[in-house]
């Protein structure tokens, strides 16, 4: 992986563990993803429109096709995650998501895109799920509703795979820009989201002072962290860009120990090793 794309991916990994926290924290609203989804686009509208009148691209029906698709997979994406958090916590819900959809993106990107894979990517893949399984503590007692959070866990994480191939296939093949890719993502969710939003004003109203600071965050930092990984997927393979972001994982479980007060056991140390030795083995990789 080029050291510019691992670059990339590590600032994602940290600005994505960042808004989990703080989306997290915003799990009892009803609101909260059209509410960030706002943020984002009155925040990344003048870049966007910028890269519009540079760019000037040209868009037949495949592109707008990748467009719905990338609204569609983002929207699920963003509900499922927020409904995973209401019902269980961040270091169950979080690490299995984040596990299961490299995991995805690495077979779909290797077997539909023919990208590349060796001995090296394999283990580097294995190591991280691994990792994050035992990260997540599945084997302890101290989640809440564990099963249902390993269902949204597992859930989410086949969004997260379905929309990293779309995107990557996007940016890489269709050349459109990572700014456009988020974007569109985000006025989707807004779209799909509004009439809800309508039907409860004052609900809307209240939440939006409630949970300010996380709306903030999010609406910052959520797109800059997947304009980031879409740029190093433009540089490098798909494959092992995907499963590289879950460094996000280790900052995930620190926050869980440290600001939620979750308890970090011997496993969870382990899977963080495991975690750090299997990206390390994605970026030392060469396309073969």
């Amino acid at each position: 992986m080029p050291i510019l794309a691992f670059a990339a991916v590590l600032l994602a990994a940290l600005t994505h563990a960042t808004w989990n926290y703080y989306a997290k924290r915003a799990a009892g609203s009803r609101h909260f993803v059209w509410l960030y989804s706002i943020g984002s686009i009155v925040l990344y509208g003048p870049i966007v429109l910028w890269v519009v009148l540079v760019d000037r691209p040209h868009f037949t029906g495949i592109h707008w096709l990748a467009l719905f698709a990338t609204g569609v997979l983002h929207t699920g994406y963003a509900m499922l995650l927020q409904a995973g958090y209401r019902v269980s916590d961040l270091s169950l819900v979080y690490p299995i998501a984040r596990g299961t959809g490299p995991l995805l993106s690495f077979i779909a990107a290797t077997v539909f895109l023919h990208e590349p894979a060796n001995s090296l990517s394999v283990v580097g893949v294995a190591l991280i799920v691994g990792g994050i399984l035992l990260v997540s503590g599945l084997t302890s007692s101290g989640h809440k509703a564990p099963g249902v959070g390993v269902a949204f866990g597992l859930v989410t994480g086949v969004f997260i795979a379905s929309y990293t191939v779309n995107d990557g296939w996007a940016v890489k093949v269709l050349m459109i820009s990572p700014f456009l890719i988020d974007f569109w993502g985000s006025l989707f969710r807004v779209a799909f989201l509004t009439p809800m939003a309508i039907r409860d004003r004052q609900g809307v109203m209240r939440e939006a002072r409630e949970y300010r600071l996380p709306v903030a965050v999010v609406s910052v930092l959520g797109p800059l962290g997947y304009i980031l990984v879409l740029f190093a997927m433009q540089v490098a393979p798909i494959g092992h860009v995907a499963p590289a972001r879950e460094l996000a994982t280790l900052v995930g479980s620190y926050f869980g120990a440290k600001l939620l007060k979750e308890r970090m056991t011997p496993a969870r140390l382990l899977g963080a090793v495991l975690i750090v030795v299997g990206v390390i083995s994605l970026a030392l990789t060469r396309p073969t």
